[in-house]
């Protein structure tokens, strides 16, 4: 069965997709929508494909099977409607949005008109992530404390928090889903953030540049993420610690360590969880088989009340619940 797919953005996530769908058998990039025409014409002569600055124009003119949608977490909402509405199945990137209320709406259009999607919470397909969730299975988790460390994306929008929605809500929603998806659920969060360097090297800036996120989990556990995009480039962190009665879990994007008594095992990343993900979302349309989507907006809505949750405590001092 062969496939026509339409992208929906023009940015790096866009072509990370678009190359990655171009490589796969029987799959064709066939329509590229953007802000601009240049923009989309830019991208579109990249895969042979139509350029489109409408959502609508896009979807009458050219027959898609599906529609992947890789825009910043402010201009969700309407694309994700007329796409229920039409009832074409789409793959949406992460955050769903910079709030709460807007992917609520979106998740009630979903339940209301079901159709296959999935959403780009890429790291839950990394076969380390697999083992990880495997291992712990068979222990109790104490404690948890997750990292997202590195310099602020230079992109305007970024800066803005009605435009990212800031860093946890846009970026550190990885370590957040990874946590949920391995560890189980948040019951509360506690957050204090603050700006310490970037708003005096950029105008405008309006979301903070260092936070820390204490969570209770519905097993008992707890677990703190922390972030800043203060550090230079080239220099980060990013991971998930995961303290059991067996041991210490290493959790980074290249690899799992795991650090039991005496005993030290290390397992390398050997997949493009990129292409897992897109390979699951493709086997969902041709066949109709979803089990291999690890992430839906069901799921994914959980991961967007943990951080406002945060921002929500962050911004009135006080713990909340989920």
């Amino acid at each position: 069965m062969s496939l026509n797919i339409g992208i929906i953005g023009t940015g790096w996530f866009s072509k990370v997709h678009g190359d990655n769908l171009t490589v796969q058998e029987g799959v064709s990039v066939s329509a590229i929508c953007g802000t601009s025409l240049v923009k989309a014409e830019g991208l579109a002569s990249r895969y042979g494909a139509q350029a489109f600055t409408n959502v609508n124009d896009m979807l009458n003119e050219v027959k898609l099977d599906a529609v992947y949608i890789c825009v910043p977490p402010m201009s969700h909402g309407e694309i994700e409607s007329v796409l229920i509405d039409r009832g074409v199945p789409f793959l949406v990137e992460k955050p769903l949005g910079t709030d709460l209320e807007n992917p609520e709406s979106i998740l009630r259009k979903i339940e209301q008109k079901p159709l296959i999607h999935s959403v780009g919470y890429h790291f839950r397909y990394k076969d380390s992530s697999t083992q990880l969730k495997e291992l712990l299975k068979s222990q109790t988790i104490g404690m948890v404390l997750g990292t997202w460390m590195g310099d602020m994306p230079q992109v305007p929008w970024w800066r803005q928090q009605n435009g990212s929605g800031g860093q946890f809500i846009e970026q550190t929603t990885h370590i957040v889903d990874l946590l949920r998806y391995t560890a189980g659920e948040v019951q509360e969060v506690y957050a204090a953030y603050s700006n310490r360097v970037v708003h005096e090297r950029y105008e405008g800036v309006s979301v903070a540049d260092v936070g820390t996120v204490t969570m209770k989990m519905s097993s008992g556990a707890v677990a703190t993420i922390s972030n800043t995009c203060i550090l230079p480039g080239g220099v980060g962190e990013i991971g998930l610690n995961i303290y059991t009665d067996a041991g210490i879990l290493n959790w980074k994007p290249e690899q799992l360590e795991v650090a039991n008594a005496g005993v030290k095992s290390i397992y390398s990343v050997t997949n493009d969880a990129y292409v897992a993900e897109t390979e699951a979302f493709l086997h969902a349309l041709r066949t109709g088989d979803t089990s291999g989507i690890r992430s839906n907006y069901a799921d994914a809505i959980k991961t967007q009340r943990v951080t406002t949750a945060a921002l929500e405590s962050a911004r009135t001092g006080n713990p909340v619940r989920i």
